[in-house]
């Protein structure tokens, strides 16, 4: 299984993952003029090359007007900012030492997006269907974060013109990039997000920002030992958007890894790392339900075992135990996918006469299989290959042997 891991131990921000991605490519300088021909308003894209504690990767420059957000926002470290009506004193407060800048440039710099101008400039831009889906769903985390750390519908949120246009850019190149890329599996590790606090144009703020808290709910993070924001807004919400799964890197033939260089320098390497190859295996979570009857039928215990199975449980069997009062009865096992175990209790407790059901989670191991159907003598036969861990098993699908059995 074509497998993409992405390890954030430094945190994560769009352009990271965004030049991360391109070295997985293989042709860095063909993703630059892939997005530059996007169609964004006003973005170009640029890599170079970057080292950060003696390792060398690439750094993904994104230009709004020519210009990179850092070279005139705040020192606060998100990829976009939200303001509302009431912030333009506090504005020309925060940037005082600023007033020797072009009136022009002040200009681009008070304009304001809302939710409705992203939607169209997304919709508009010469990619695919799936990019402008994937984009959207993404924007739509960010707007939800902010506007539950605003207080405000998001309706009523003015993001920050060329930080809106920087966070744009960075969410639809790592979605082309996917694209191209096309793994069956992302799996991301734990997100470290830096601790401490952090300066911005409304005051000074804890790390992670409002915002960024409210993304990474129900994901796994971390403080971390650097003190600083590692995780922006933009890279949380990608990263929650395309996980499948979050954790340790699986058993994995590696073919690339890319670095992707953040713009800060810290005493560890600020990069993020994604490495692309072929999982020979999986490791998954499960459920084991377990419980006991001695009051079903045969054929009660049959249909109670049909209709989890038809409801999509991984596994049913049954063993024959003693209980109490030396009463012969059933022990059922029931293995489902961990997020299913609230609603194979309700099947459990509808089909059966048990009162309590026991249940663990566990970790399997399981191989990567698939289906080949290949043409015999006595016909064509479907072949079950499952492989994995230096193993490779090959079994003949029993109905089509017995049907073949059954013409002799």
């Amino acid at each position: 299984m074509k497998t993409l891991y992405i390890e954030c131990n430094m945190g994560a921000a769009g352009d990271m993952l965004l030049a991360s991605l391109a070295e997985l490519t293989g042709d860095v300088k063909a993703c630059e003029d892939k997005l530059n021909s996007l169609g964004i308003p006003d973005v170009t894209y640029e890599f170079e090359k970057s080292v950060k504690c003696g390792i060398e990767g690439t750094h993904a420059h994104v230009a709004v007007h020519g210009v990179e957000e850092d070279e005139h926002m705040h020192e606060h470290a998100h990829e976009h900012e939200v303001h509302e009506h009431h912030h333009e004193h506090d504005h020309e407060h925060d940037h005082h030492h600023d007033h020797e800048h072009e009136e022009h440039s002040h200009e681009h710099h008070h304009h304001h997006t809302h939710m409705s101008d992203i939607e169209n400039i997304i919709n508009g831009l010469n990619v695919s269907d799936k990019v402008k889906s994937n984009a959207l769903a993404v924007y739509g985390l960010i707007a939800e974060a902010e506007s539950k750390a605003h207080g405000k519908p998001i309706t009523d949120i003015h993001f920050h013109e060329v930080g809106t246009m920087d966070a744009v850019a960075d969410i639809v190149g790592v979605c082309v990039l996917l694209e191209q890329i096309a793994p069956a599996k992302i799996i991301v590790s734990p997100l470290a997000t830096g601790f401490g606090s952090v300066r911005c144009a409304h005051g000074i703020l804890p790390v992670p920002a409002p915002a960024t808290a409210s993304i990474i709910e129900g994901i796994p993070t971390y403080s971390g030992d650097v003190e600083g924001e590692l995780l922006t807004p933009t890279g949380a919400a990608l990263l929650k958007h395309f996980a499948d799964s979050f954790g340790t890197r699986p058993v994995m033939a590696i073919e690339k890894t890319g670095y992707g260089m953040g713009k800060k320098d810290f005493a560890k390497a600020n990069m993020l790392r994604t490495f692309l190859g072929e999982a020979d295996n999986e490791s998954d979570k499960v459920v084991e339900m377990k419980f006991n009857v001695d009051d079903m039928t045969g054929e009660e215990i049959g249909y109670a075992t049909g209709v989890l199975m038809d409801n999509g449980a991984l596994d049913v069997f049954t063993t024959a135990v003693y209980m109490k009062k030396n009463r012969p009865g059933i022990l059922f096992t029931v293995l489902v996918k961990l997020e299913d175990k609230e609603k194979f209790a309700k099947l459990i407790f509808e089909n059966t006469t048990t009162i309590g059901i026991r249940y663990s989670e566990m970790e399997r191991f399981k191989l990567a299989r698939r289906e080949e159907r290949v043409m015999t003598k006595y016909g064509e036969v479907s072949f079950k290959v499952s492989e994995g861990f230096g193993v490779s098993k090959v079994k003949p699908e029993y109905d089509d042997v017995k049907g073949i059995a059954d013409k002799e």
